[in-house]
């Protein structure tokens, strides 16, 4: 038995998708990932440099720590942080 229906020459479904598959390579080629850092995240990097007022605090409360005089004020530390948390929500 033949059955022969209109339009067979030379049909190929998966053509147009053979032809089309050297397209997206190259496409895909020659997209790359490119980052791009504003301004704003440019100075926040120059920012980095050690402040001297800064750094002597952070030393004071070292010290305080290692020689067990630091006193933590849970009351403010609490208020500070509810104050935090209200902002956000």
């Amino acid at each position: 038995m033949k059955i022969n229906g209109p339009n067979h020459s030379n049909f190929n479904p998966y053509k147009k998708h053979m032809t089309q598959q050297p397209d997206v390579q190259r496409k895909m080629q020659s997209q790359r990932d490119k980052v791009e850092i504003s301004h704003q995240g440019k100075a926040l990097q120059g920012s980095e440099q050690k402040n001297e007022a800064r750094q002597k605090h952070v030393d004071e409360i070292k010290a305080a720590v290692e020689n067990g005089k630091y006193q933590v004020d849970s009351s403010a530390t609490a208020q500070k942080m509810i104050d935090f948390f209200s902002k956000k929500g």
